[in-house]
């Protein structure tokens, strides 16, 4: 379908199906698997519109959306979803599966990196979201063992997998090369990895969480979070977990050279909206950021499983993210002490 032709789709599914008659459809920002637009309607409101792949698991992701509304239930900035005109929150039609939330306006994404009093309103919000999510129907929190959250297993046998897909079809770019050595110096220092996690608790909190807050998925404005977006179904992970990977993006912590103390910030404001999450779990968000880069092939893989997405913009944020896990783990005492004088 031409570019042309999507935007009268979606025209018609919002007049058809919502009751929206817009005046202006566009190509709104890009998503990592949708196609979206924003649209205006005469009274000047602006809608965004996602429209899914042909692919897409569409009972998944109206859970995603449930667990959006659920959230924002709770006090977490989330754009208002609108409900078709038979109440659902997916439409089809056209040949086009899409939902539909208010525009957030004057907002950008969290992408150029935390600073200022920017640390302390991320941590709040995450809390304020981890709290909420602890009440989901789906089930309360549990304790899962540490190496389910870090991996080094699963790590080692993706890393490995990865190479040897890389010496059938051997690096054809720059940016290849640097993904194949990339991936075996994070294989060489697995062990070490290993070794860095022993020092977790034996157990850490797991719970329903957003699942994909990375810093494309949240929004700010000036000082303030604005929103958080693009929730994923419900299902269990560390919340320690999706704490650091906002809190400690791998361009905030290069861009930041006091990110050990916009860390402390940020976890302050998070116990304090969200007082149940225990100390020892709040103690090792900077070391399972650490293990958790350490065991991670992303974006080292994406040349060969989806060679379309690699862009400049994943091509350095692969870097970043390769020289971030460097970084945290250089620093890793010193922002583990910085934590330990503040929660105790």
């Amino acid at each position: 379908m031409s570019a042309e032709a999507a935007v009268m789709v979606v025209a018609g599914v919002l007049a058809l199906h919502y009751r929206i008659i817009p005046t202006d459809v566009s190509e709104g920002p890009s998503g990592t698997a949708t196609c979206n637009y924003v649209a205006q309607d005469a009274d000047g409101r602006r809608w965004f519109v996602k429209v899914y792949p042909a692919s897409a698991d569409l009972a998944a992701e109206q859970r995603a959306l449930e667990l959006a509304e659920f959230a924002a239930r709770g006090g977490v900035p989330v754009p208002v979803m609108r409900r078709t005109l038979d109440g659902d929150l997916i439409a089809a039609g056209g040949g086009l599966s899409v939902s539909v939330a208010a525009f957030v306006e004057g907002a950008e994404t969290a992408e150029g990196g935390l600073s200022g009093t920017r640390w302390a309103a991320v941590g709040e919000t995450v809390g304020r979201l981890h709290r909420t999510l602890a009440r989901h129907p789906d089930g309360p929190p549990r304790r899962a063992p540490a190496r389910e959250v870090c991996d080094v297993k699963r790590g080692r046998q993706r890393l490995e997998r990865l190479l040897a897909r890389y010496a059938k079809q051997p690096p054809s770019c720059p940016f290849e090369v640097w993904a194949r050595d990339a991936a075996r110096e994070r294989l060489e220092g697995l062990p070490a990895a290993a070794s860095m996690l022993k020092a977790l608790p034996p157990t850490l909190a797991v719970q329903i969480v957003h699942g994909d807050l990375s810093s494309l998925n949240l929004m700010l404005k000036g000082e303030k979070v604005a929103a958080v977006i693009d929730f994923r179904p419900p299902s269990h992970r560390s919340p320690m977990w999706e704490l650091g990977r906002i809190v400690l993006d791998p361009r905030t912590v290069l861009a930041a050279p006091n990110w050990p103390a916009g860390l402390a910030a940020a976890v302050a404001a998070y116990r304090e909206a969200n007082p149940a999450m225990s100390t020892e779990d709040l103690l090792t968000v900077p070391r399972v950021a650490a293990g958790y880069l350490a065991c991670s092939a992303y974006p080292l893989s994406e040349p060969l499983d989806d060679p379309s997405a690699v862009t400049s913009q994943l091509e350095a944020y692969g870097r970043d993210r390769h020289q971030a896990q460097r970084v945290l783990w250089e620093r890793l005492a010193e922002a583990e002490e910085v934590l330990l004088d503040l929660l105790h």
